[in-house]
């Protein structure tokens, strides 16, 4: 039994669509929560500014380390620098980005030492939603990797479908102008 191309690229590209309609439904709302992450303060606190300053910063390592213990900042579960994802040093702006392992961020001015800011932020979590890692190395090497396989098998099935009636209309021509000669 021979099957046309054409009525082949229609199943695979039904199929296709069909086996990467969840994880693509969940990358596409990720990644519009994480297109404006910057304007949405729920997904990511905004940047807050410290006191500028064209000295060196006063507050020290082992103080960034003290103020994020501290009790009222208890959520973000520091106790020690293993408990700290990383730190962004924004010297244009005079803070420091305190990003605990438990996605709570303190914005801590460098001259002053005081807290600008503590939140949770929301978009460590959408981005591991987003590619996959959430789920673990499988589902994400797998899983995702393999919904990114697929999908572009499914533009270029979709753009050979699309082309489609516009070559059979182009052959269609052809032969009509090949008959007047």
């Amino acid at each position: 039994m021979r099957i046309s191309i054409n009525r082949w690229t229609r199943k695979l590209h039904r199929w296709g669509a069909l086996i990467t309609a969840i994880p693509m439904l969940l990358v596409i709302l990720t990644g519009l929560l994480l297109q404006v992450k910057k304007q949405v303060t729920w997904v990511q606190p905004p940047t807050q500014k410290g006191e500028v300053s064209d000295t060196t910063p006063a507050v020290q390592w082992d103080e960034i380390l003290a103020i994020a213990k501290r009790e009222q900042y208890s959520a973000a579960k520091i106790e020690s620098w293993s408990d700290i994802d990383r730190m962004d040093v924004r010297i244009d702006k005079g803070m420091v980005k305190v990003r605990a392992k438990s996605r709570w961020e303190l914005q801590i001015d460098l001259q002053s030492g005081e807290v600008l800011q503590f939140a949770y932020r929301n978009s460590d979590l959408i981005e591991s939603l987003h590619d996959g890692s959430f789920f673990g190395d499988f589902s994400k090497l797998v899983i995702f990797l393999g919904n990114g396989l697929i999908l572009f098998g499914l533009w270029i099935t979709g753009v050979y479908l699309w082309y489609l009636p516009w070559g059979a209309k182009l052959k269609k021509r052809k032969k009509n102008q090949a008959a007047k000669k």
